[in-house]
């Protein structure tokens, strides 16, 4: 199992990038660089290019509404020469809010758009005369739009890779299932093992079967927060925030991605009950109703032995890639909590 995390620069973001030289070297084998509506990712990640020597460097994620399907790949494959070939475009939809609130931009038809995007971006990244008619992409514009002066153009410059690895935030059914069948990576939130079935199973078995058989086999990244010891469960609580923030207040009462995933993980009553809290400014009320019994499945945070049967649940729901947050008071701390937990993979 490859073992990433989310890149946090609260405290600062070259402090960031020196811990993630300290963790590179402790196992740590992928960072996810964050934009939801802060600075950019692309010049964060190529920041850390020229920081690090092995990790993989994702974006997590960029946006689909705010960019060109062309800028996207071009951005990829400006970060993966950088980096050596260590890049990995990860997509997503984000929400409304963002969407149409910061960009200004309508929000509709997520799925059918990241399919066409991955597409075009494959098709640039081996350097062919961009061609696409689809949908909601047409490259080069039609003649009886613009100045009718487009016209196929490839990429510039050779990319180190022809085809670069695609990751995609997926929730919803029928953005899982096209996850499964184009993808090279999902990165799920608020998954859990004892439910990924009943949640996601039919999406990703029914775009594991259109699969091209010849594309490696879809990774699968989850995990949560880790502290590896004696006396650790109390830290499962440092998760309530921001779980009650998504649960609660991410999107409209209406439209959250994140309720109804944590309602059909067998929480139906809880979430609904977090975001009445939530939503009437009782934060600290919808944090307290996040059952216990959640916190541990969403975490590997415990005994040793806790979080081998965690690890061994996630390997047999599909997960094969962990997505983790490294907890301690100390850089310190959190690099020794990366060399327990990769110790801890490798024995698997």
């Amino acid at each position: 199992m490859r073992i990433s995390m989310l890149l946090s620069y609260a405290g600062g973001f070259k402090e960031a990038v020196k811990e993630v030289q300290l963790l590179e070297k402790a196992g740590l084998d992928m960072v996810w660089v964050p934009e939801a509506y802060s600075f950019d990712a692309p010049s964060a990640m190529g920041y850390l290019a020229a920081q690090t020597e092995r990790v993989t460097i994702a974006s997590g994620i960029l946006p689909i509404y705010s960019r060109t399907p062309s800028l996207l790949a071009m951005t990829a494959a400006g970060i993966d020469y950088l980096s050596d070939g260590r890049c990995m475009l990860g997509l997503g939809a984000s929400g409304p809010q963002v969407i149409e609130g910061f960009h200004g931009v309508p929000y509709t038809a997520p799925v059918a758009r990241i399919r066409e995007i991955i597409e075009i971006c494959r098709m640039v990244w081996r350097r062919e005369p961009v061609r696409h008619q689809g949908e909601h992409y047409q490259i080069p514009l039609p003649q009886d739009r613009g100045t009718g002066l487009g016209k196929p153009l490839k990429l510039i410059n050779h990319p180190v890779r022809s085809d670069i690895p695609i990751a995609v935030a997926a929730l919803g059914g029928q953005s899982v299932e096209m996850t499964a069948e184009l993808a090279d990576a999902w990165l799920p939130a608020f998954y859990t093992a004892e439910a990924a079935s009943a949640v996601w199973g039919k999406a990703l078995a029914k775009g594991q079967a259109k699969r091209d058989p010849a594309r490696a086999p879809l990774e699968i990244f989850a995990g949560g927060g880790v502290a590896i010891g004696e006396g650790f469960e109390d830290l499962r609580n440092l998760s309530r925030p921001q779980i009650a923030l998504y649960i609660g207040g991410m999107g409209a009462r209406q439209k959250n991605f994140y309720n109804d995933i944590f309602s059909r993980s067998g929480y139906a009553a809880e979430a609904k009950q977090i975001q009445d809290l939530y939503l009437a400014g009782e934060k600290k009320a919808a944090e307290a109703a996040i059952p216990d019994s959640y916190l541990a499945k969403n975490s590997l945070i415990g005994p040793e032995g806790f979080v081998r049967e965690r690890l061994y649940a996630l390997r047999e729901s599909g997960v094969n890639a962990l997505n983790v947050g490294f907890l301690g008071r100390t850089i310190e701390e959190r690099v020794r909590q990366c060399e327990v937990l990769r110790n801890l993979v490798d024995t698997l």
